[in-house]
């Protein structure tokens, strides 16, 4: 479901050519004449706990020879941003987080490449580096686009040659390893979503598969016709962190996937719930995944359509994560989106988490309800999210199941999904 208006969730940027100032320098040929230096560059992002940030940006400077590293301090360049909206954002509405401003440049090195990279400042909650904004008429996250502006204050030196001063800068590809390991897909019946597959070999037998269910602000955003494929990934890390090798060694190797929703779970979850499925299935018959190991977790409205798939295919999954999932409508009018018998007669070994300070989704009428209703169901109840000191609104309680937080008698929450057996 879509958080609230302050929600900041983030999303990774599509990438607009950002052509730098031309410096005066050196930078002279033999005979005097001017010989103009091009360099592109990538936006190097991570997904954060609270969403995805530019945290650097690489310079293709390994072609011009070695750099003295010495030579080479924060100063060296500055960087400037500017991040819009994809789409037309009407008169009176909101769309948080867009931005104009220069970003500080905390260190210069040299890769392995001899490119220059230029760490630049970012933490959770700090403004001017997130590649998403969340349009509130929408209760949706759209990627910004992206504009960069590198300018050369100090000639570059050389361990051989002259100094050299870059006179155009060219923008190139936003580049996040964590995101870009999950590959592109459209189902049949149209639904797109992300894949990633495990580097351990199909030849060593049937691998488990984890579905991933997004929350409402990374739906796609109609009636724009705005459907990325990408939000998925980029808002939040319940997608990725099934991926990373902590969670591969639990699983020993797992496929995950991500489908989009065309609009937001909750919308229809019986009617979405059925071409979901179509997704599981066609993995299963060309992946090589394990029938038996098929996982479905997810947050908010992902939390919700979680229980949905559960209540109805009950012999689909091996385990269900549900956090701060919705059961009633929020505000209370109309019936009640999973009733009080088919939460009774769920079967799937289940693990619901939520926040008590959730402000979104109710946990007593929610989160709570459905786990004195479904049979042997567990749960995890936090009094905030925190993580690393920084308190998040009570909502983000996927973050704690990104990082494997929920435990219970000394086992957490993968460790206890990957143990399950349909």
């Amino acid at each position: 479901m879509s958080t609230s208006v302050t929600r900041r969730t983030v999303l990774a940027g599509g990438a607009g050519a950002a052509i730098g100032l031309a410096l005066p320098g050196p930078a002279a040929h033999a005979g005097g004449h001017h010989h103009p230096t091009s360099v592109s560059f990538t936006l190097d992002a991570k997904t954060l706990d609270g969403g995805e940030q530019v945290t650097s940006v690489t310079l293709d400077t390994g072609r011009l020879g070695p750099i003295d590293p010495a030579e080479l301090t924060p100063g060296t360049f500055s960087v400037h941003a500017k991040a819009t909206s994809p789409i037309p954002i009407a008169p009176g509405d909101l769309i948080f987080s867009e931005y104009d401003l220069d970003r500080t440049v905390t260190a210069a090195r040299l890769d392995r490449h001899g490119n220059i990279v230029l760490e630049l400042s970012h933490a959770e909650g700090q403004p001017g580096g997130g590649t998403l904004g969340y349009i509130v008429s929408r209760g949706r996250n759209v990627r910004l686009d992206l504009d960069y502006t590198i300018r050369q204050n100090t000639p570059l030196v050389r361990r051989h040659g002259s100094p050299v001063t870059i006179t155009r800068f060219v923008q190139g590809r936003l580049s996040n390893p964590e995101v870009d390991a999950f590959s592109h897909h459209v189902s049949g019946s149209g639904l797109k979503y992300r894949l990633y597959s495990p580097e351990r070999s199909p030849r060593h037998g049937r691998l488990p598969l984890i579905l991933w269910l997004h929350g409402g602000g990374e739906g796609a955003s109609l009636p724009d016709d705005y459907y990325d494929n990408e939000t998925t990934l980029r808002a939040n890390r319940g997608a990725l962190g099934f991926a990373t090798p902590e969670a591969q060694r639990i699983f020993s190797g797992a496929y995950v996937v991500a489908p989009q929703s065309t609009s937001y779970w909750m919308e229809d979850g019986p009617r979405f719930a059925p071409l979901i499925r179509e997704i599981v299935q066609d993995l299963v018959r060309r992946k090589r995944v394990d029938p038996d190991r098929i996982y479905v977790a997810g947050c908010s409205n992902g939390g919700y359509m979680s229980l949905e798939m559960t209540v109805a295919y009950p012999d689909l999954f091996a385990a269900s994560v549900p956090i701060c999932g919705v059961v009633e409508p929020l505000g209370g009018d109309g019936p009640p989106l999973i009733t009080d018998a088919e939460l009774a007669a769920i079967r799937t070994p289940t693990w619901l988490v939520t926040s008590r300070d959730d402000d979104t989704v109710p946990p007593e009428t929610n989160t709570i309800h459905a786990h004195d209703l479904i049979p042997g169901s567990l749960i995890t109840l936090y009094d905030h999210v925190v993580r690393d000191g920084y308190q998040f609104p009570g909502h983000w309680s996927w973050i704690y199941v990104a990082r494997n937080d929920p435990s219970r008698n000394g086992t957490h929450i993968w460790q206890w999904m990957a143990r399950r057996r349909r």
